[in-house]
């Protein structure tokens, strides 16, 4: 069944995407919704046959859990309301008792209820379960083919030990794994070090197939020994330029809300600026907390590292975070809150008459205003701003931590003589480590040598293999279409009857197809009555890594052999193309 298509599909935007719906690969149902047509479906196979035996090695058990989910036991874990609610991702529904279910996103909650049920003893520990199934999220704007689908296919795995030390001892092993997984289907990628999201835990790891598509900006040291994802990134800044002067004092800066304008007016540098912003966060049980942020004029606030400070600040789940608008100040009543101008000694009293908000504050500072001694903010005051002579004479001690984007051209914590570099990647695997936060919440209990109740610790390990497939794709690819690694090629070989009515073609064909099939080579052969052209343009398409053409020179038992990748093509006999083909094969799968 090859029913490949001309046109580019309006709905892809991405080559990986395009590319497998021309092949006939993958076929819309609706937005974020594909049906895996046979083709793609050999390639899963081959994809997750990899990621089982691997696992396997490691002593991991398969099992297969319910996709249905009780909401009883993510209410306990404190996840129902920020994955049903708002912008959160599970779909949910009522069985016909009126119980809520959810339509799993993912096992945590389901694993360590069952494991609770079923492990007691630390003689038990560890434990290592994955399972490969289909998966749901009700994506906002689902987009990118398989890359961000509201149905995928998921292995994820879920480990049990009794002491820290022993997760992660799992945890570099199941990093160890991934990475001879990614080896083992062909894909250049990167593990780089990652925020834990909604899943949560003390440390996270991703890998990421580099490519200029990617939605994952990622830092890496030029010499390789650090990477990290944006979102985690750390680094190290230039110092601020001196500014000198010896008294506070303020002066008139015009419509001059931005840094950009506050420099070009007043011939300031950025790293003399503090910049203040207010920000507000939406927690889990629907309260509004407003923050204020000091941050060096020249750096950016990373929200994700921001939302995490507040999470952990609160000990609650955020929901959303956001600067504040002019319309929120004025739905929110406020007259003194001049944005543009405000400075970081901005009054708790300003949110004195707020509708909805808390009454004070969350003050944070990024550790890039450590350095700084004088420096140029807002007055709170519309169209002025201030020389402030220290930020010790604010009197105000807001939290310093780690809120700022790290970017490409800072240094590296690791060695100062390193700079960090860019480039954009797609997300195909994520290890974690949970610690005991399902495990607490969920009451998730083992009986320790000495006897006494402890929480299990744990680990969770997830890879993408519907989106590890189209990340392939998007890496493997030329103008004429697809070149899939051969350890995850629907078929290693394709041969062509260039005229299906010549007998000594189609007889030398079939013959090379048989030969395949019984050394085990993986073959498909292409019997249509069609062009001998079309054919040659849907193999280049489908991207099967070798080519036998079965033409002109059939009737003397010569065939053309061609490489997808390099396209080298050679003239050989019957005999040479099987030994050819047996030691590429024996070569690449020792």
């Amino acid at each position: 069944m090859l029913i490949t298509l001309r046109d580019v599909p309006a709905e892809a935007d991405i080559i990986s995407h395009q590319l497998l719906i021309k092949g006939g690969f993958i076929r819309r149902l609706t937005g974020g919704i594909y049906a895996y047509m046979p083709l793609l479906w050999k390639v899963l196979k081959k994809i997750t046959l990899i990621v089982e035996k691997e696992l396997d090695s490691k002593g991991c058990l398969q099992s297969l859990l319910p996709q249905l989910q009780p909401s009883d036991i993510w209410e306990k874990s404190g996840r129902w309301k920020s994955y049903t609610e708002g912008e959160g991702i599970m779909f949910s529904l009522k069985d016909r008792q009126g119980k809520e279910l959810g339509l799993g996103p993912t096992h945590e909650e389901v694993i360590t209820q069952i494991i609770s049920e079923t492990i007691h003893s630390y003689k038990q520990l560890p434990i290592n379960i994955f399972q490969i199934q289909t998966k749901f999220r009700d994506e906002i704007r689902p987009r990118f083919g398989l890359m961000r689908s509201r149905e995928f296919i998921m292995k994820d795995g879920y480990s049990f030990h009794a002491n820290e030390s022993d997760l992660e001892l799992t945890y570099s092993d199941m990093k160890d794994a991934y990475e001879k997984i990614f080896t083992k289907c062909g894909l250049d990628f990167v593990g780089v070090d990652a925020d834990s999201g909604a899943i949560g835990g003390a440390a996270s790891q991703e890998f990421m197939v580099t490519a200029a598509s990617g939605e994952d900006l990622i830092l890496k040291s030029s010499d390789g020994k650090y990477g990290a994802n944006q979102e985690k990134a750390v680094s190290i800044i230039e110092e601020a330029k001196l500014l000198d002067i010896d008294k506070s004092y303020t002066i008139d800066t015009p419509d001059q809300k931005t840094i950009e304008d506050l420099c070009n007016c007043n011939n300031f540098h950025p790293s003399q600026i503090v910049k203040v912003l207010i920000y507000i966060a939406t927690t889990e049980d629907n309260e509004k907390q407003p923050i204020i942020i000091s941050i060096r004029g020249d750096q950016e606030v990373n929200e994700i590292k921001l939302s995490n400070q507040i999470s952990n600040q609160l000990n609650k789940t955020i929901l959303e975070i956001r600067p504040v608008s002019n319309e929120d100040i004025k739905e929110q009543g406020i007259t003194n809150m001049p944005l543009g101008f405000i400075g970081p000694d901005i009054s708790d009293n300003v949110l004195t008459k707020t509708k909805s908000w808390e009454k004070k504050f969350i003050r944070l500072a990024d550790k890039s205003i450590k350095s700084i001694k004088s420096f140029i903010g807002g007055s709170n005051i519309k169209d002025k701003h201030k020389v402030f002579i220290n930020f010790e004479s604010i009197n105000i001690s807001p939290l310093i931590c780690d809120i700022r984007k790290a970017k490409a051209g800072d240094r590296c914590v690791h060695d100062i003589n390193q700079t960090l570099d860019e480039c954009r990647g797609i997300e195909i695997g994520h290890i974690f480590q949970l610690g005991t936060k399902y495990s607490k919440s969920l009451n998730a209990t083992f009986t320790n040598p000495s006897g006494t109740e402890e929480p299990f610790w744990m680990g969770c390990y997830g890879i993408g293999i519907s989106r590890l497939a189209q990340a392939a794709v998007e890496q493997n690819h030329d103008d004429l279409g697809i070149i899939w690694p051969v350890s995850i090629a629907p078929f290693e070989v394709i041969i062509i009857i260039a005229n299906i009515k010549n007998t000594s073609q189609k007889n030398l064909a079939e013959a090379i197809y048989n030969d395949l099939l019984k050394n085990g080579i993986d073959a498909l052969l292409d019997d249509r009555d069609e062009r001998a052209g079309l054919k040659f343009k849907d193999a280049d398409l489908i991207g099967i890594p070798w080519r036998i053409v079965a033409g002109r020179e059939a009737n003397i038992g010569v065939v053309e052999l061609h490489n997808r990748r390099t396209k080298q093509t050679l003239s050989m006999d019957q005999k040479s193309v099987l030994t050819k083909l047996s030691e590429e094969f024996n070569s690449k799968n020792p």
